[in-house]
């Protein structure tokens, strides 16, 4: 059985969790807290950050793209059209493109900032950034996420899925970072309503179950974050 360094709010790591899940791979959680620095998770990866999935017989596979990569690779060809990146070159470059949209770009301006402020710098010193949220990069990532949640539903006006017409690894990692802004009530849902839909579809598949389910202890989730007809 393969084990997952995670932490419930990292999105990086929801969105493995959620790959894993709908490929039907069980694993090991291990939660990471990665602000302790601990020694024999830096072995591990010595960029200190999650997730990181670990196999027998197999390196240390760090970061969300690369464990998506590999579980395609080791899981991807048994799995017909459950795969979730595709075998067309051009639909691969979409899906790759997607993904980096979200894990890199919504991640610096609106999930990153948002669990920073709100979760991870209460866990860490002054010397590496803690203290109290800062209010106007808060403000800034609330801004932000009005235009990401306009691009995904005019993905959504001509596609039935963010990359085409089948769910991909980019559906996985929009909803992973839309996931933890939910979990903090801070998605203007009403302001685009083919979003809503599609990430209701998203949140009413059984990989996701498990990620409705958790608490981040001190910080309350919103009212419709595990509501299905929110």
């Amino acid at each position: 059985m393969p084990t997952l360094f995670h932490h419930t709010f990292c999105p990086h790591s929801r969105f493995v969790r959620l790959v894993l899940n709908e490929y039907g791979v069980e694993a090991r959680l291990i939660e990471e807290r990665t602000w302790e620095r601990r020694h024999d998770f830096l072995v591990l990866n010595p960029a200190g950050t999650t997730p990181v999935l670990v196999e027998d017989g197999r390196p240390p596979v760090p970061g969300a793209a690369i464990i998506a990569e590999f579980v395609d690779e080791t899981r991807g060809a048994i799995l017909s059209d459950r795969r979730l990146l595709p075998r067309a070159p051009g639909e691969r470059v979409e899906v790759r493109r997607l993904m980096s949209w979200f894990h890199d770009k919504f991640f610096a301006e609106v999930s990153g900032p948002l669990t920073l402020e709100r979760f991870y710098k209460r866990h860490l010193t002054l010397d590496a950034g803690g203290g109290p949220p800062d209010t106007e990069v808060l403000r800034a990532a609330r801004h932000n996420i009005r235009y990401h949640l306009a691009y995904i539903g005019w993905l959504l006006r001509t596609r039935d899925w963010l990359a085409g017409s089948a769910l991909t690894y980019a559906d996985l990692a929009a909803a992973a970072h839309l996931s933890t802004v939910d979990y903090l009530g801070d998605v203007p849902w009403i302001e685009d309503e083919p979003a809503k839909n599609w990430y209701a579809r998203l949140k009413s598949r059984p990989s996701f179950r498990p990620l409705l389910a958790e608490t981040i202890a001190g910080v309350p989730p919103s009212k419709t974050y595990a509501d299905l007809d929110f």
